[in-house]
């Protein structure tokens, strides 16, 4: 079969890949059919991030249902479905905590489309494995485009897990987004608003996402950051810079949360420690664990309120992937 593979910054090539084949009668194989970029693939195609290649490319997707195992019971053959980027057993101590991303029966930061920890394969392909069927397949209900939904494996629920969580806490409550390039902000900003947030102010940001943030209803405050922006309940920092870090933090009110949603391969400047420890803030990094929100962001897209392909600034189709991908400057939805 045909698998694009990342060779080196800026390029992406076709290569033949042994086609994938059930291995227990809990797995499935899936065709991918949309694929998104993810905002960490923009780093990669850039030599922006610490990788080498080559690795099989994409990990944000709609697919089809091409083989089940006889013991898979939620899917068959012919069903589209959102495949999640992590893989997961569902069953585990640490799945059952919604930890999906550190599922205790595969190694370590099992993913798909990416080079850190074990590579399942890339979504950029004509078949793909998944582990646990029942566990991480997420049908796709009628009536929703798979376009719209493409980037359901990763990014959006990367921005709901920065705002929802905080909003079913403190609803109504106003939310400070720190912003660079990265589209998960504006999944942060729409979730938000579509959940109630009374409302959602961003500083900083490209002018693709100052201009995106604007039509989904942000408040747009000064594209550069100063060191605080007032006292905010819920605050953002998806800028992957320590100016907009620090900005974040310090806006965080007491006993307010602040979620990081940026990598930084380099130290940064010290965390403002001794006012988050007196204000008393919560502050989280790290990976989503995308499984466990896909559901609750499906209804929320059928209820009509969030809008994800709203998001999107580019697109393509499935030959023109190679070229596409390594010159995409945001939101890429690819298709077949």
């Amino acid at each position: 079969m045909r698998q694009l593979n990342f060779m080196e910054p800026g390029r992406l090539e076709w290569l033949e890949a042994a086609e994938p084949r059930l291995e227990g009668d809990g797995e499935a194989i899936v065709r991918p059919l949309v694929v998104a970029t993810c905002d960490l693939d923009k780093f990669l195609v850039r030599g922006l991030a610490p990788v080498e290649g080559p690795f099989p490319f994409g990990h944000e997707g709609v697919a089809e249902v091409l083989e089940v195992g006889d013991a898979v019971e939620g899917t068959r053959p012919g069903d589209l479905v959102s495949v999640p980027f992590q893989v997961s057993c569902g069953e585990c101590t640490t799945c059952r905590r919604g930890y999906t991303g550190n599922c205790e029966r595969v190694e370590r930061m099992s993913m798909y489309g990416l080079p850190m920890g074990t590579n399942c394969g890339g979504f950029m392909s004509d078949a793909v494995r998944v582990p646990f069927a029942d566990a991480m397949l997420v049908a796709v209900p009628e009536g929703i485009e798979p376009t719209a939904i493409a980037s359901l494996s990763d990014n959006i629920p990367d921005g709901w897990r920065t705002v929802a969580p905080q909003l079913a806490e403190r609803p109504g409550a106003p939310v400070l987004i720190c912003a660079a390039g990265a589209a998960i902000a504006l999944y942060a900003t729409s979730i938000a608003l579509a959940l109630g947030a009374e409302r959602v102010d961003l500083a900083g940001g490209s002018s693709y996402i100052r201009g995106r943030a604007g039509e989904l209803g942000a408040n747009l405050l000064e594209a550069e950051f100063p060191k605080r922006f007032g006292q905010y309940p819920i605050t953002v920092d998806a800028s992957g810079t320590p100016e907009g870090l620090e900005c974040a933090v310090r806006s965080t009110e007491p006993e307010g949360v602040c979620t990081s949603i940026g990598i930084y391969f380099t130290d940064t400047t010290p965390m403002p420690l001794l006012e988050m420890y007196t204000k008393g803030i919560r502050f989280h990094t790290g990976r989503a664990h995308a499984r466990p929100a896909m559901e609750p962001i499906l209804d929320l897209v059928r209820s009509g309120t969030f809008k994800p392909e709203l998001v999107t600034a580019e697109t393509a189709g499935w030959e023109d992937a190679p070229e596409a991908i390594a010159g995409h400057r945001s939101k890429l939805v690819i298709s077949r």
